[in-house]
């Protein structure tokens, strides 16, 4: 397995990117290698004060980034030799088998969209999250920024992708999906919710159990997919990220509020296109490049992509 690692992506890139690929690979194997894209000297010379082996990676040397305030649509073409375009050219042509990064995340969802194309058959691709409950289990809720209005059949596929995101990287059987809404009643939400629950409640490739509230999210496991659209997924997910904030600053501790930092999942993978593409907060540190290359490593190995390609075959 080859993953991909965009070193110049980032708040507190380089040094935080190699430091983090460094500690992954205690869970990595043999067989695996970390491909780290982007300024060679830079990469060299953190690997010494690291005192690690060079050899244990593959350098590809770039000589441009894509800076978080530039325009992904034009970021491609101006940046040819960015670490995010090479990462996404040696994706294209099969030199890794995953790519991550937490660099310029619209640079990276119009690379996962336009570079590597979206699955044939897939209406919009997603961005998935890892959801810990409090019995330990966790779920998968989909989509938490990609798409902010969405229209029922987008909705239905979102059950579709989750399952099998649940199934083969969660390694849940049957996976139970529910809607994220204002009530369990079946009559409860907007037009495009009611919509797609009358389209998912007979769908045959989705064990849907009917709507969520979000108060019952993070309690014992009530469904293993969560289905929303994007603006109300990220509203959601950033609200997680305060209360997690507002924890530690308080210095409380609890097992269960520490699988909420977004630290310990590390990146969110974009769900729908016909590679395997991780995306990493712009403020991750050590711990969270760490879990977003095995995040990375999970994709890639349930071969998750082509999971999704040949279900909508």
């Amino acid at each position: 397995m080859k993953i991909g690692v965009d070193v110049m992506g980032g708040d507190f890139a380089p040094e935080v990117v190699i430091e983090g690929a460094v500690d992954s690979l205690q869970y990595l194997s043999a067989a695996d290698e970390l491909v780290l894209i982007g300024d060679e000297k830079s990469i060299l010379s953190k690997l010494r004060e690291l005192n690690t082996d060079p050899s244990r990676f593959r350098i590809v040397p770039t000589t441009q980034v894509i800076e978080m305030g530039d325009v992904p649509s034009k970021a491609f073409t101006q940046k040819p030799d960015s670490s995010i375009a090479v990462g996404f050219r040696l994706l294209r042509l099969k030199g890794i088998d995953g790519f991550c990064s937490a660099g310029n995340t619209g640079a990276m969802l119009v690379g996962a969209t336009y570079n590597v194309a979206v699955i044939p058959g897939v209406l919009r691709p997603a961005l998935a999250t890892i959801l810990p409950s409090v019995d330990g289990r966790n779920s998968v809720i989909l989509d938490v920024g990609l798409n902010p209005d969405t229209k029922p059949e987008v909705l239905v596929q979102y059950g579709i992708l989750g399952s099998l995101f649940a199934k083969n990287v969660l390694e849940i059987d049957n996976p139970r999906v529910r809607l994220l809404n204002i009530g369990e009643e079946e009559s409860k939400g907007t037009p495009a919710v009611k919509a797609a629950y009358e389209m998912m409640k007979n769908h045959p490739s989705i064990n849907f159990e009917g709507n969520i509230e979000a108060n019952n999210l993070f309690r014992e496991a009530m469904a293993d997919v969560i289905v929303c659209d994007g603006f109300v997924g990220n509203v959601m997910l950033k609200q997680t990220e305060a209360f997690h904030h507002i924890y530690k600053e308080r210095n409380l501790k609890d097992p269960f509020f520490d699988r909420l930092d977004f630290e310990s999942i590390g990146g969110t993978p974009v769900v729908g296109v016909s590679a395997n593409v991780v995306v990493g907060h712009g403020i991750s540190l050590r711990k969270a490049i760490m879990n977003m290359i095995r995040q990375t490593w999970a994709v890639v190995h349930a071969n998750f992509a082509e999971k999704i390609r040949e279900a909508f075959e």
